[in-house]
């Protein structure tokens, strides 16, 4: 009797994981050599803990925006090269979590890393912090391109989620291989029906998106 207990706690704990809201699915499932750093249930992040809502390192989109990914991957794959996804749909309470964070301006505990020359005071004045996130209605990402063959991430001349024009996807201050990579993440995501947010070289949004301007709030699990 306790043994069919246990299993039906089991499988109703698997079935709460793995159900979304319609419309939206885990891209691991979907494509399978995708490679995943989902920073915000580390700690290596601006604000240098998890952040709320994020209580798995798994990757969620709608279904239309991970079509497309899958594209962008195959495309990539013929380099011997692949996708690394840093983030996708956040929550809102994670946006809620950035604005908190962002108000406090003692802490400043990641800045050496992540925002070295910009004053956390002008965060959301120079548009870094935002009370809604375009990740929110779930077909935007963030992500990079890895080497296959080494595993190794292609040189970006920044890290991700790191704030200032360095950042900017047409900053001069890099060096040739450095604006090469850039262009690459960006003309591959274009072809495949991303545009981009040209501040950021790793973010990207799907054209079309179907949930534009729908914010929702189910945990990243």
């Amino acid at each position: 009797m306790k043994f069919k207990n246990l299993l039906l706690l089991f499988l109703m704990h698997l079935t709460a994981f793995a159900q979304l809201p319609d419309g939206f699915v885990y891209v691991e499932d979907e494509i399978l050599d995708i490679q995943l750093e989902m920073r915000y249930c580390l700690n290596n992040n601006f604000v240098g803990q998890p952040i709320d809502g994020y209580h798995a390192e798994v990757c969620i989109l709608t279904k239309e925006a991970t079509h497309a990914l899958k594209k962008v991957q195959e495309a990539l794959k013929k380099q011997n090269l692949g996708l690394k996804i840093f983030d996708a749909y956040r929550p809102q309470r994670a946006v809620n979590h950035f604005s908190k964070w962002a108000k406090n301006v003692n802490d400043t505990l990641m800045k050496q890393e992540f925002y070295p020359e910009v004053d956390k005071r002008n965060l959301f004045n120079e548009g870094y912090i935002a009370s809604r996130s375009r990740h929110s209605s779930g077909s935007t990402l963030d992500l990079t391109i890895v080497d296959l063959l080494t595993g190794e991430e292609l040189d970006m001349g920044t890290p991700y989620d790191y704030f200032g024009k360095a950042s900017w996807l047409l900053h001069e201050a890099l060096t040739e291989t450095q604006k090469s990579n850039r262009m690459l993440l960006h003309n591959t995501m274009i072809k495949f029906g991303f545009r981009h947010y040209p501040q950021e070289w790793w973010h990207f949004t799907l054209r079309g998106e179907p949930f534009k301007n729908q914010y929702f709030d189910f945990p990243v699990e």
